[in-house]
């Protein structure tokens, strides 16, 4: 399998895409910066330089040609304001949705976050910063138009992630309770998702659990 993902060296991306390479996967992972080019080639992806901030689809599309799946697991991080916010977790995601149906790369996974919902219809939490509340506004912007695209999408929404060593165990449904979740299980649950084309058209909210990760995601895939 080929796939493409965005964000490549983030704290998720960099997960994923070990992953992929050690089950002899291509993996072409985006990134902005150059100087993170070895740190992808060190876990066996390819690493394509491409600031998804300022390219056209026209340029995204030619690095999607063959592929058979995106991944869109990038952010503006932490540190970052309200316009990158909307520049990357929405701007970046919309673009790379838009450049996967051209090139007619039909699988694509988005990782979003919990907490969308809240921000449903222009609502604004309480207790809850602006740009954090700017992050949830740009992550439901970029669900909602991928929902309308004619791609072969999962939306997956982590709880708060944390780097604590993965347990192969999560809580998987299209609601769960609020909760934390391992950037290693975020991974292995993506990785699951590519092998299972039965959870398109699917959101699903994933923290840590009690239930192997190839048996959560066959059983959401079984559930429809």
């Amino acid at each position: 399998m080929r796939v493409v993902l965005a964000g490549a060296h983030g704290k998720v991306g960099i997960r994923l895409g070990t992953l992929l390479a050690r089950r002899r996967d291509e993996v072409v992972g985006i990134i902005r910066n150059p100087a993170h080019a070895a740190d992808l080639e060190a876990v066996g992806v390819q690493p394509a330089v491409l600031d998804l901030e300022h390219a056209d689809v026209d340029e995204v599309s030619d690095l999607l040609a063959d592929s058979d799946a995106a991944v869109f697991s990038a952010g503006a991080g932490p540190g970052s304001g309200v316009a990158r916010k909307d520049t990357v977790d929405r701007g970046a995601a919309v673009l790379l949705a838009a450049a996967a149906e051209q090139a007619r790369t039909r699988r694509f996974l988005q990782v979003s976050s919990m907490g969308v919902e809240s921000v449903r219809g222009g609502a604004t939490p309480e207790g809850v910063d602006e740009v954090f509340v700017a992050y949830l506004r740009a992550k439901l912007a970029a669900e909602e138009d991928l929902r309308q695209r004619d791609l072969d999408w999962t939306i997956l929404r982590p709880g708060r992630l944390t780097d604590d060593p993965g347990t192969g165990r999560v809580r998987l449904a299209p609601r769960v309770d609020r909760g934390s979740v391992s950037r290693d299980d975020v991974a292995a649950v993506l990785a699951a998702l590519l092998d299972t084309p039965a959870t398109a058209g699917m959101v699903l909210e994933l923290v840590g659990g009690e239930e192997p990760i190839e048996d959560a995601v066959a059983r959401v895939a079984r559930e429809g």
